[in-house]
């Protein structure tokens, strides 16, 4: 495995759901990855969703060829509502994937033995919003209300910040909402999910047709479930467990994989503009302007980092298990019903990775990071 790397410096010095063709790429269970003709390693990474700048990390790091540096190959295969990241990569298809905690522990109690390796997302980005004549400020206002979900396992915290609250599945008229906010828009849903990267820009790239200007932060009330304490983790990296502990050549490859990913992260976040055009230039079908809001938003889940962009933080960790026990959604099922193995997730790849980005300089904490103001227009332009 090569280990060659890119100067980076500090951070302040950074400058619809169709699969990618995978080529070259080896599969998960071979035990000697091949190389191509350059020397490099082929590598595939499965996203949850399709192109956008939620990714935009992984994007940059084979942009700015950090991926090469590390001797890996990457090709980044898009996901969509019919692909289960988890279970692509527990099946040998790809060699890592992206996809939230509580989702996949659900998979690895029916069986899939996979580790989160990197927790890039520190920060939970769903949130619950409603416009401020609906008076609902809290979980405790949900009660009596038509309250939007998705679903497919994004309705978690939603249900354990109510619950935390009093107020049960019962208790509010659970509405299934589309992946947009037009019912929201239209009335229909009283409290809406609504990604901080996503769906909340949308509401503010729309014309409030009682002033005729566009819906401003002030028109709208946001629970956000990081201060009600029912934050679960989302987007990490996760990598095949038994080749974890049974093919050394699959271990270092990891710990380049997440070297090369979080010198992506840093520079989209020094560098959104040119971050949200590689994405765009990846097939993104977003807007500039939402592309390049995304960018920006999805940043701030990640820096400034608490331990180290990834470090799984053993809090956070047993508080999403926690919630996956012991929040029931409308038939009284959890996500999860025993505690999962010890296998369920490492810091030892990702620690490695923070150590050699550390000796050369590269700020893996952000401290000093700000998010860019970026200005909304109508459609998302």
């Amino acid at each position: 495995m090569t280990h060659s790397t890119r100067w980076l410096g500090t951070a302040g010095a950074l400058a619809a759901a169709s699969a990618l063709v995978l080529t070259g790429c080896s599969a998960a269970g071979d035990t000697e990855p091949s190389e191509d003709s350059a020397g490099l390693t082929p590598v595939t990474l499965q996203l949850q969703w399709v192109a956008q700048a939620q990714f935009a990390g992984y994007y940059a790091a084979v942009d700015q060829g950090f991926y090469e540096d590390e001797g890996l190959d990457v090709t980044i295969a898009e996901g969509g509502a019919d692909i289960v990241p988890q279970d692509v990569l527990a099946s040998g298809d790809v060699d890592y994937a992206i996809s939230w905690v509580p989702k996949v522990l659900g998979s690895i109690e029916q069986g899939a033995n996979i580790t989160n390796v990197a927790q890039i997302f520190e920060r939970s980005a769903t949130t619950q919003i409603s416009f401020k004549e609906a008076g609902i400020t809290s979980p405790a206002d949900l009660a009596g209300k038509d309250v939007g979900s998705w679903g497919y396992g994004n309705e978690w915290e939603l249900f354990a910040g109510m619950q935390q609250a009093g107020v049960e599945v019962g208790d509010i008229s659970l509405v299934q909402q589309a992946f947009d906010m037009n019912a929201f828009l239209a009335g229909d849903i009283d409290a809406a999910q609504a990604m901080t990267y996503n769906e909340y820009a949308q509401v503010l790239e729309t014309i409030n047709p009682d002033t005729g200007e566009l819906y401003q932060p002030d028109d709208i009330n946001v629970i956000d479930w990081n201060d009600e304490g029912t934050a679960m983790l989302q987007d990490a990296i996760w990598a095949n467990a038994d080749m974890l502990a049974d093919d050394e050549a699959y271990a270092d490859q990891t710990v380049a994989f997440i070297k090369a990913s979080i010198k992506g992260w840093i520079y989209a976040a020094e560098n959104p503009e040119d971050a949200a055009t590689i994405v765009a230039d990846a097939g993104s079908a977003l807007p500039a302007g939402h592309q390049l809001w995304m960018t920006n938003e999805a940043s701030k889940l990640i820096f400034p980092s608490s331990n180290g962009v990834g470090l799984i933080d053993e809090d956070a960790w047993a508080n999403t298990v926690d919630i996956a026990m012991n929040t029931e959604n409308e038939t009284g099922g959890t996500i999860i019903t025993t505690d999962p193995p010890e296998t369920a997730y490492s810091n030892e790849y990702v620690q490695q990775a923070l150590d050699e980005l550390t000796e050369e300089d590269v700020d893996v904490m952000g401290a000093e990071w700000a998010p860019i103001e970026v200005t909304l227009q109508e459609g998302g332009e």
